[in-house]
């Protein structure tokens, strides 16, 4: 059942439209909430929330409870191409939980606010932007740690990304969720204004994998490992264990390396080049032994700009990382 959370009156008798997919079976009163498309140049929870919708409608009978999905929390952005909310200069995921009384983008914030607030679950879909390509990934804040993260780990991301509470942003819908007791985790993968099929599947595994858990959905689930039978164990990051590289200086970044891959200390991930004189400006090296879980995808760097993300595990946790990077390529 298709169910209208927002209407809102646009310019020349147009209007703005907030829809979400209501699909409802069995006796549970489970509710599992998909929200995507806040950021209107992050496009790989489209293509997750058709496969969702068409393989929930499919297999009807196998649900127990609901599954409520929102494509575009932000139609305005996809349909123009443009991250945040085109005329009003605001980044959709910085305003929540919204006001009922305040601007229009505030209302539309404060409406989906309200609307999914008591759900048991909701998984807010991120890609990357489009200068950087993410392993699929959960970020929780380190406050929702205990509940959040046995939750993650059904999920059979690569990666569970616990931040300190300083670096969450009160304003985004994750943290208003969580910070009412409405359960939210965050999934972040691939690449802005891109869709990565394989990555996308995976995600859509996971999450009948983690509905399965809640007792929401009856059917087989496919996230098991072919050898062992059991769930792939997500590599685990809590604390200051992220080697952050920047580039020395401004030009074209070159690299074939992708995310996901083990990096020895001192490996190089690419160089700065300058197109004009043929130069080799800066060699990207590791600064340390690690797993890459983000890469810089646009190749047009200035001094500074973010190259690459990479997390170092410790020897207890070699096979683990070991297993993620398999699976990944």
């Amino acid at each position: 059942m298709i169910k209208t959370i927002v209407s809102t009156a646009l310019p020349v008798a147009e209007r703005l439209l907030i829809r979400k997919n209501v699909i409802s079976n069995g006796k549970g009163k489970g509710r599992f909430c998909i929200v995507t498309g806040t950021h209107g140049d992050e496009l790989e929870g489209q293509m997750v929330c058709y496969e969702m919708a068409r393989l929930v409608q499919k297999h009807i009978d196998q649900l127990d409870g609901t599954v409520e999905i929102y494509p575009a929390l932000n139609p305005l952005g996809i349909d123009t191409i443009q991250r945040g909310v085109p005329n009003f200069d605001l980044d959709m995921n910085r305003i929540f939980p919204g006001n009922e009384h305040g601007t229009m983008v505030e209302q539309t914030a404060f409406a989906i606010y309200k609307d999914l607030k008591g759900a048991d679950m909701v998984l807010d879909i991120h890609s990357s932007n489009l200068y950087l390509r993410e392993s699929p990934q959960v970020r929780i804040n380190v406050l929702n740690e205990e509940e959040l993260v046995p939750y993650a780990k059904h999920l059979g991301v690569d990666f569970v990304w616990v931040h300190d509470a300083a670096t969450v942003l009160e304003a985004t819908l994750a943290h208003s969720l969580n910070s009412t007791g409405t359960r939210c985790l965050v999934v972040e993968m691939g690449v802005g204004q891109r869709i990565n099929h394989r990555m996308c599947c995976h995600l859509v595994k996971g999450i009948f994998n983690l509905m399965k858990e809640m007792g929401i959905w009856n059917g087989e689930t496919d996230l098991t490992d072919m050898e062992t039978g059991e769930l792939l164990e997500p590599i685990f990051c809590k604390g200051d264990r992220v080697a952050f590289l920047n580039a020395e200086c401004s030009g074209v970044f070159l690299t074939e390396m992708r995310s996901g891959k083990i990096v020895d200390k001192g490996q190089s991930i690419g160089q700065i080049v300058n197109p004009l004189t043929g130069e080799i400006l800066s060699d990207v090296k590791s600064p340390i032994d690690g797993f890459l879980f983000t890469i810089r995808a646009y190749p047009i760097v200035y001094e500074g700009s973010l190259m690459a993300r990479i997390f170092q595990y410790n020897a207890e946790e070699t096979e683990i990382v070991k297993a993620v990077s398999a699976a990944e390529q």
